[in-house]
């Protein structure tokens, strides 16, 4: 009865999303403010519905009821209850469920903070978001259905997949869901716009918190998702160039575009067209990571889905929303035009510059992620597309982003002021220094370290002079900015400077890597809820002195006999040390693998900036709500 409940659910929120799509929108034609008001307690009625649906499947894995397919096929009775409810979530139905749970949210949120907002605007948003959710609505009744039952019923489910049961599964796919689904909130903001006949700093200031809080969300989502790849996965990586990481790289390079278009149109009405472009783009590219992941197409770790039905489906709703996007910018777009005057290290320009290298760096990643699918396609042959183009094609354009973020502290409005060119040369002198010494303390020498170095010392340096007259806004930046740079360091050092050996050991072998001794001692059986495992216990000295035990795991799953490598890490600020136990070769001696990993916290350490800063940055912008959208006391950064 229960799973019966959900779906009946569902099915509601599907008749609220039409009448939601649809009633707003003839109150803006017919100029009925009484249709108008029903688009925030429809938003409401949806969001309470889609939360009952997911709530009710959450029930059917936590009492264990496989009648329901997707719970007999992603959940097991000795599975913990919370790994349970990350299995919600865990494959295809459900988490498709969770992108709309996603979207209701974001669109109860539109309509719970829609005071100071135009009401036109903000039932048009309504509207285009409640457009959005019939469509999700849709495909998931008819051909994602989690409520989908099995008879007779299983006595016992299949488990979930054993690499899904880890603690950042149960984080990490809502955050990235958050920031995908938070984009379709700017998408609605830019078709309102196209359709009032209006981009101006007043739809700029509403649009933008949203695009910072889903940015937020995306970032903390990839990060966790890295972290997750690297001491899950047992390759001692944190990124791979892998199809479905890139899904979620390419909408946060271009949101991230998005933001600083954003406060150009706010705070000097200009870059109206870079704004609505990469509100629609960026959505574009949240349903495109959402394609690749649910639709099977391309091959990955993370892939959950090979049905073309459901990937034909997705595909669809990815052209209708594009299309129909761009169509409606071609015809509304030149109803509204902007000019202003700046000079060549003005703030607009720099933000201009780093517009334009993001949204080329965008364009290499969907390059690289989809040129093997399209050589196939055309019959060509079979092509790989693999680290060495990314490294050689993404990281120019990064290099010179960190350039253009290291003169942007320093900029103003129009034109830069002559007392900031001093500044800029002797902090450009201080990093060029400061970083060539740090890339000298290695034991080799790389001019391309020399360079990533450098560059990041600079936007570091260079943010640290908001130091002077810090408010919320600023630490914001400086935060988000010095996040970027440590995370550059962290990939910098981390790539170029790790090492690894592979060999043989079982009790009483030893072996060395960069300068550490590992001492076999013993292996161990442990018994878990779900799964048996062996534990080596690995004794690591320096210098004779004893620095760390490591107890990496080869554990084997019962119900999906899958055998699973868990890493021993031992890590701190400055480099990890990290074991991979493998195959059994004899009868006491494993496959092993050690890692050298310095500086590789700093990935993730940056990224934890990059949120802390955007938080801040969102902070100061819901203080300042009752300030005009165009404030001057904003326009200075630096006295």
């Amino acid at each position: 009865m229960i799973p019966d409940l959900g779906l009946l659910s569902l099915s509601g929120a599907l008749a609220l999303a039409i009448l939601l799509s649809i009633v707003p929108l003839a109150g803006i034609y017919c100029r009925r403010t009484l249709l108008i008001g029903y688009a925030a307690p429809l938003s409401y009625g949806v969001c309470l519905l889609i939360t009952l649906s997911i709530s009710l499947l959450g029930y059917s894995f936590a009492t264990d009821d496989f009648s329901v397919m997707y719970v007999a096929q992603h959940s097991n009775s000795q599975l913990p209850l919370f790994f349970k409810v990350a299995a919600v979530w865990g494959g295809h139905e459900g988490s498709m469920l969770f992108w709309l749970f996603s979207l209701s949210i974001w669109t109860a949120l539109v309509a719970a903070l829609r005071r100071r907002m135009d009401m036109q605007i903000n039932s048009t948003v309504l509207a285009i978001l409640g457009l959005i959710m019939v469509g999700f609505c849709l495909f998931i009744l008819l051909y994602s259905n989690p409520f989908e039952r099995v008879f007779p019923a299983p006595m016992e489910g299949r488990d979930l997949n054993p690499m899904l049961q880890d603690i950042g599964l149960i984080f990490h796919p809502p955050l990235l869901y958050l920031g995908y689904v938070g984009f379709a909130v700017n998408f609605a903001f830019a078709i309102a716009a196209l359709l009032s006949g209006r981009m101006d700093a007043a739809v700029a200031y509403w649009s933008r918190p949203w695009a910072l809080a889903a940015w937020i969300c995306l970032t903390a989502g990839i990060i966790l998702g890295s972290w997750w790849a690297y001491y899950e996965l047992g390759w001692g990586g944190w990124w791979f160039w892998d199809p479905v990481e890139n899904a979620s790289l390419m909408p946060w390079l271009l949101g991230t575009a998005l933001l600083h278009a954003l406060i150009v149109t706010e705070q000097r009405g200009t870059f109206s067209y870079w704004s609505l472009l990469l509100s629609i783009f960026t959505f574009a590219l949240s349903l495109l990571g959402t394609f690749i992941v649910r639709s099977g197409v391309l091959t990955s770790v993370h892939a959950f889905a090979v049905d073309p039905d459901r990937g034909i489906m997705l595909l669809l709703l990815l052209g209708v929303a594009i299309v129909g996007a761009l169509t409606l910018f071609a015809l509304k777009a030149n109803t509204h035009s902007a000019a202003a005057r700046f000079s060549l290290l003005s703030r607009e320009a720099l933000l201009l510059m780093a517009n334009v290298l993001l949204s080329v760096a965008t364009l290499i990643v969907l390059i690289g992620t989809f040129y093997p699918m399209l050589f196939t396609a055309l019959g060509l042959g079979s092509i790989s597309v693999g680290a060495p183009y990314f490294n050689s094609t993404f990281v120019p354009p990064v290099l010179l982003i960190l350039m253009v973020m290291g003169l942007s502290p320093l900029s103003r409005w129009k034109s830069m002021a002559s007392g900031q060119i001093k500044w800029l040369a002797a902090l450009a002198l201080l990093a060029l220094i400061t970083g060539s010494v740090a890339s000298l303390m290695f034991n080799r020498f790389y001019p391309m370290v020399a360079v990533a170095l450098v560059l990041s010392v600079w936007v570091i340096v260079s943010n640290l002079t908001f130091v002077r007259h810090l408010s919320l806004r600023r630490l914001g930046v400086l935060l988000a900015h010095c996040g970027v740079a440590v995370t550059a360091i962290g990939i910098t050092l981390s790539s170029y400077y790790s090492t690894e050996t592979g060999v043989k050991m079982g009790p009483g072998s030893e072996s060395t890597l960069s300068g550490y001794q590992f001492h076999y001692d013993e292996t161990r059986l442990l018994i878990g809820p779900n799964y048996t495992a062996e534990q080596a216990v690995i004794r690591v000295t320096r210098e004779g002195k004893e620095v760390t035990l490591l107890m990496p795991e080869r554990r084997h799953y019962t119900v999906r006999t899958m055998l699973m490598s868990e890493p021993g890490i031992s890590w701190n600020l400055l480099a990890d040390l990290y074991v991979v136990m493998g195959e059994k070769v004899d009868k006491q001696n494993y496959a092993l693998r050690f890692h050298h990993k310095p500086f590789i916290r700093w990935v993730w350490g940056g990224g934890l900036l990059m949120v802390l800063g955007g938080g801040c940055s969102l902070w100061s912008k819901r203080s300042r709500k009752k300030d005009n959208a165009v404030n001057c006391h904003q326009n200075e950064v630096t006295s």
